[in-house]
């Protein structure tokens, strides 16, 4: 300062031409915005696909990403902020208590674990040591699929049940469970109310895995109503916050148990399950927002996107269309485009790799050789008139 006093003032400046005021109310240019993926080569695309987690799931808000960057300048306690974010998103949906998780998996993991340990901090620190506690986990043999994974990684064992006489059966003093897996319902033989009925008649926790299920949006707290104790959900996908993210929630006592074997707690199975206060806030915010937009138009609006594709290539000389919607999972408007290979000749995987070499590039899905399936619910605003004209590009140029 007493180095700038002796500086000459030019027009009342210094080291400008400027007036001060003049030079004060002249915004500073902003340096352009690094675009790491464009630098790095990493291809982006048009996600007509749905919400895999390959594909990074779906895109986040604007109000999500500034409450991240917002976030993301100050400290906190990750536990205060766990207890606040907890408590709302746990009045939204109907339940005790809710805490935010390293996606589903991890809140049924945590969730799990949980009910394994109650508050016993030793017990806490056995896991996946199942000695001296409960070890068994009842399961429909048709739910009985990958996810289990997150179960087993505690310790227990699944055990493999069909009818309520088999629940029966298979209760013992080692159950510690009961999980549902909610997109297999239509497989099992025992119904949502009656497998909840079944764990309150021998006092053995529920929990439901409702991973990608919402929409509907009554769903996030349809579970809790109607009686499971532990409700799992993932918070990336049509809820659209961080990808990495979930809840956990359902029973006061279990979700505190739940905690415990969670970060910033260490000396336990969660461990490496951890997720930041940006993520947290992100997630709470993004539910919030999700309860609270109008679903009626947002279907309505894909509607109308699946109606524009449709349009655009039903007139193709062997192509049929025909929209559906999935009853549990990923519930969103679906348009399945075939043709007949002797007329279009390019397989699926060939009209595939077209769109994704293409620019820009776009994801569709797929399981026969003469068909695609596409869903909407990602596109952003205008997408699906470059996904329409892409796909009747392709199917056009490859009529006989």
């Amino acid at each position: 300062m007493k180095r700038l006093s002796t500086f000459p003032l030019v027009g009342g400046m210094i080291g400008t031409g400027l007036p001060i005021h003049s030079a004060i109310s002249q915004p500073l240019e902003e340096a352009p915005k690094r675009d790491v993926m464009k630098e790095l080569g990493i291809r982006t695309f048009v996600n007509a696909a749905g919400t895999y987690t390959a594909m990074t799931a779906s895109l986040m808000p604007k109000e999500v990403m500034e409450t991240i960057q917002i976030s993301g300048t100050q400290f906190a306690m990750l536990d205060e902020v766990q207890d606040k974010v907890g408590e709302k998103i746990a009045k939204l949906c109907h339940a005790e208590a809710a805490t935010v998780t390293a996606g589903c998996w991890s809140a049924m993991v945590l969730g799990l674990a949980g009910v394994l340990t109650g508050t016993d901090k030793k017990k806490v620190a056995q896991l996946p040591n199942l000695e001296g506690m409960k070890n068994e986990v009842i399961v429909q043999k048709s739910h009985n699929v990958g996810y289990v994974h997150a179960l087993t990684n505690t310790g227990v064992t699944m055990i493999e049940v069909e009818t309520a006489q088999d629940v029966e059966r298979a209760v013992n003093d080692k159950t510690a469970m009961m999980w549902f897996l909610n997109y297999q319902a239509p497989e099992g033989k025992i119904a949502h109310e009656e497998w909840v009925s079944l764990g309150k008649k021998h006092n053995i926790p529920t929990m439901i895995d409702m991973a990608a299920d919402v929409p509907p949006v009554e769903n996030l707290w349809k579970y809790n109503d109607m009686g499971f104790d532990l409700v799992c959900v993932s918070g990336g996908k049509a809820m659209k916050g961080p990808q990495s993210a979930g809840i956990l929630m359902g029973k006061k006592d279990l979700v505190e148990a739940a905690r415990l074997s969670a970060p910033p707690r260490g000396g336990n199975i969660g461990r490496g399950m951890k997720v930041n206060k940006e993520e947290i806030l992100g997630m709470y915010v993004a539910l919030e927002m999700y309860i609270n937009k109008d679903h009626e138009k947002e279907w309505k609006s894909w509607e109308d996107k699946v109606a524009q594709i449709e349009n655009a290539v039903k007139d193709l000389q062997s192509v049929k269309t025909e929209v559906s919607v999935p009853p549990i999972a990923n519930h969103t408007p679906y348009l399945n485009i075939s043709w007949d290979l002797d007329v279009i000749k390019i397989t699926r995987a060939e009209l595939q790799d077209k769109l994704r070499s293409g620019e820009p590039s776009i994801e569709v899905i797929g399981s026969k050789d003469n068909a695609i399936s596409l869903t909407v619910f990602m596109l952003r605003p205008k997408e699906e008139k470059i996904v329409a004209k892409r796909i009747r590009e392709e199917l056009k140029a490859a009529l006989v």
